[in-house]
């Protein structure tokens, strides 16, 4: 429990965390110890946590075809349609469709969860300290203004996307 504590306070003394989730970390590791009577299971001090779907990213045989699909089912809105993708949009979340490569399958290309709290620098370092080798992304080639993130691969090869807003 001690080297707990420890650990969580050095995480929000270096800004990896909020006060408010070191005070949920800590009463949730004294109620957690004082019911079992052994050290909490918490996830892992530095953990990211997600707010949300940004967006999810479709590569598929006709994006018109999948673009009217969504929006004329269920009322997502259309943006950034350039001719061979858009944007749909629906609450806090995007649908990305584009047209597939001559020859592939259509598939989910990624996805791409929006962090609570953004600090570029703080992501990367937990991201490599956890040996994924991020790949950043800022959004550029879309487009996209105060927006970051990293791609890592999951324990099954799937692309995750890691994304916030800069302030």
């Amino acid at each position: 429990m001690e080297r707990l504590v420890s650990d969580l306070l050095h995480d929000f003394e270096n800004g990896k965390m909020t006060r408010r989730q070191l005070v949920q970390m800590l009463a949730g590791a004294m109620a957690a110890a004082a019911g079992a009577g052994t050290a909490p299971s918490l996830h892992a001090a530095g953990a990211l946590k997600a707010a949300g779907v940004d967006h999810i990213s479709y590569e598929v045989g006709d994006y018109r075809r999948s673009r009217d699909f969504y929006s004329g089912l269920l009322g997502m809105a259309v943006s950034g349609d350039d001719g061979h993708e858009c944007q749909l949009q629906f609450g806090e979340s995007t649908l990305i469709v584009r047209n597939k490569a001559a020859g592939s399958r259509a598939r989910v290309d990624h996805i791409a969860y929006r962090a609570a709290e953004w600090d570029t620098a703080a992501v990367k370092a937990e991201l490599v300290r956890r040996k994924l080798n991020p790949r950043f992304d800022d959004g550029a080639n879309v487009g996209w203004r105060n927006y970051a993130s990293f791609h890592v691969g999951d324990p099954d090869g799937f692309d995750v996307q890691i994304s916030g807003r800069v302030k």
